[in-house]
């Protein structure tokens, strides 16, 4: 990893808007990835149980659109210049390489199993999807792209509901009986897939393909924003209007390809793809047009260091449960003492839970803060 400390000129050419956006993502992850109490959740900070869409569905699909846009912003200039083709794509692969190694030896600081070590999982399909996007978008037009991303959603939709699944029969779409599923458990082991099941994995091999369409909407998204750098507000009712188009287009695809965030279905990645337009739209004319400003800094501060911040959540609320503490003559760890009595003698169950989760929230934000502010941004 590189460290910078950017120029303010530098800073303020940054799009304002999509730093907000990317960090009110990264602090939503935080706060569904950390309540103080797994039992005790609001229904809206959990995962749907299979199909449908929760607002938690919603965090890991739009920080992949944000890349998409991202890959624009960051590679638009060398794509433009073919002598630079080699140098970018491989930077395009020292990051791939490195945020899928990250995701892959994080999990290891509570313990050495590897015996058991999950080989898919959230910052593996970053780095892969970031990786295959930036390789796509330096060496294809705008149109081959719009087509790529077409291809992987009705390519997955067809794999997924045509295709038979050895030893099972039928092309269906159930957790453990899918072909996802069956692939994971051919490529993986039951060892090295998602502790919560050892059956299926949500971060699939097969759930790449639509995943790569995600991120192609932000690259075509960013694209869009990025040709005029003055939008109008009819403009951005425009953009706001495509965004409707497939929200609606991904609810009628989910009559019979439901959306289902574990399986990245097609339907899936244009409702959220939908809604992600929208919203970067509302905050292009909040932030970029309008100036309103005066909330944005904590979310800034996430958003330029999106990925440190990841890292952050393993390792903070790894050293908060590795310190021994003595309550009441019970043996337990700093985390568990905080959440024990600053906010289980006070809260109902599932406020206290919420309330354990903001203030991990505050406290990856720490060091967050101190970077933003320091103008340092930490690069992979």
């Amino acid at each position: 990893m590189t460290k910078t400390v950017p120029s303010s000129t530098a800073i303020n050419a940054r799009l304002s808007s999509l730093d907000f956006f990317r960090g009110f993502t990264v602090a939503s992850m935080l706060l569904v990835n950390d309540p103080g109490d797994w039992d005790n959740i609001y229904p809206p900070l959990e995962h749907s149980k299979w199909n449908g869409c929760t607002p938690t569905d919603m965090v890991f699909p739009s920080f992949l659109f944000i890349v998409g846009v991202s890959i624009v912003y960051a590679m638009q200039s060398k794509k433009e210049d073919p002598a630079k083709h080699n140098a970018l794509l491989l930077s395009i692969l020292r990051r791939t390489l490195i945020i899928v190694a990250l995701g892959l030896f994080l999990p290891l600081i509570s313990g050495f199993n590897f015996s058991h070590l999950r080989f898919p999982g959230v910052l593996q399909r970053i780095g892969v999807v970031f990786g295959i996007t930036g390789l796509l978008y330096v060496k294809t037009s705008k149109r081959t792209q719009a087509i790529l991303a077409a291809v992987c959603l009705i390519g997955y939709y067809l794999i997924m509901t045509l295709i038979p699944v050895p030893g099972i029969g039928h092309a269906n779409l159930e957790p453990t009986t899918n072909l996802g599923a069956w692939l994971d458990r051919l490529v993986f082991t039951t060892n090295h897939l998602w502790n919560s099941t050892k059956t299926w994995d949500p971060e699939s091999i097969l759930g790449t393909i639509p995943a790569v369409g995600t991120c192609l909407i932000g690259v075509l998204t960013g694209t869009w924003l990025k040709k005029d750098k003055t939008k109008t507000g009819n403009q951005l009712l425009q953009m706001a209007g495509v965004g409707t188009i497939l929200i609606v287009a991904g609810l009628i695809w989910n009559i019979f390809f439901p959306i289902n965030k574990a399986l990245w279905t097609s339907s899936f990645v244009l409702y959220v793809g939908g809604i992600d337009i929208v919203i970067l739209a509302l905050c292009y004319w909040l932030i970029d047009v309008k100036g309103c400003k005066k909330l944005t800094p904590p979310f800034l501060a996430f958003g330029r260091n999106a990925i440190i911040t990841y890292v952050l959540a393993d390792i903070i609320p790894a050293i908060l449960s590795a310190i021994p503490v003595t309550s009441d003559g019970k043996k337990t760890n700093l985390w568990g003492y905080m959440y024990n009595h600053l906010f289980v003698p006070y809260l109902s169950p599932v406020n206290a839970s919420l309330a354990g989760a903001f203030l991990m929230v505050f406290i990856i934000f720490i060091p967050i803060w101190v970077l933003y502010i320091k103008k340092i941004t930490i690069k992979v």
